[in-house]
């Protein structure tokens, strides 16, 4: 069955940190920055590994324990590992780069859509994302309200309450997100139409996120937000000729 219109939806869900904010450049640059090893040295995959299994053993709020995330790549890599280095690792978390067409890409968006951001980092670091992307958001999930993190379903039902509260149905919402383990596969399976921005493609392997079990086929798939952004106003544009 065809993907509806994109022009039929009235809300799209974002997932924020891999989708809109680019977070394996910023743990790549700081990470470098501090061995001083060149990626021949110390490949990018080893790092993001070291990473994970961290991340996993501290998976609670990302504002307070990137800190321990640090500590365990050091211990596992031989970087430094003062109190200071931590902490420094803490403080680049919430400076994590936006990717370079999310700005611009959401602002076109948002003539179309209600903007909502579903994301795993709590309210502290997601005001962050918010103001480097620009404040584009009608509306936000962290892992403070919600409870727990994706690919938990509790996450996608806080949710979905929440934005009925505002008149709005699930067949209104377009899931968009680079993660298959964490969005892409889950809002699949409950019956979401799903975009996959697939910010990876053309390199090796899931980076600075697990593994899914299974790849998922997207309702929609585009390497970057801004050719999504180009598809909507398309869509939009062909639907307003249409009606004229």
């Amino acid at each position: 069955m065809p993907a509806p219109s994109l022009d039929t939806f009235k809300v799209l869900t974002f997932d924020v940190v891999g989708t809109l904010i680019d977070f394996e450049k910023g743990i790549l640059d700081h990470l470098r920055a501090v061995s001083g090893r060149s990626p021949a040295e110390l490949s990018d995959a080893t790092i993001f590994a070291s990473y994970l299994k961290g991340r996993e053993l501290n998976y609670e709020r990302s504002s307070e324990v990137f800190a321990d995330v640090y500590r365990h790549v050091a211990k596992e890599l031989g970087f430094p590992n003062s109190d200071a280095d931590a902490d420094a690792f803490q403080l680049s978390v919430l400076r994590w780069p936006a990717f370079s067409d999310s700005v611009a890409a959401l602002k076109r968006l948002r003539k179309h859509y209600r903007l909502v951001a579903m994301t795993n980092a709590d309210r502290s670091a997601f005001s962050f994302y918010s103001h480097t992307l620009g404040g584009p958001f009608h509306d936000s999930v962290t892992y403070d309200e919600a409870g727990v993190a994706k690919p938990n379903p509790q996450f996608f039902a806080f949710n979905r309450g929440r934005q009925s509260a505002f008149g709005y149905k699930q067949s209104d919402m377009l899931h968009v997100a680079q993660s298959q383990y964490h969005d892409i596969g889950i809002a699949r399976d409950l019956g979401y139409t799903v975009c996959w921005i697939e910010r990876r493609q053309g390199l090796e392997g899931f980076g600075g996120t697990p593994e899914p079990e299974r790849l998922t086929t997207p309702d929609y798939h585009f390497p970057t937000l801004e050719k999504l952004a180009d598809a909507a106003d398309a869509a939009f544009a062909a639907a307003a000729r249409q009606a004229a």
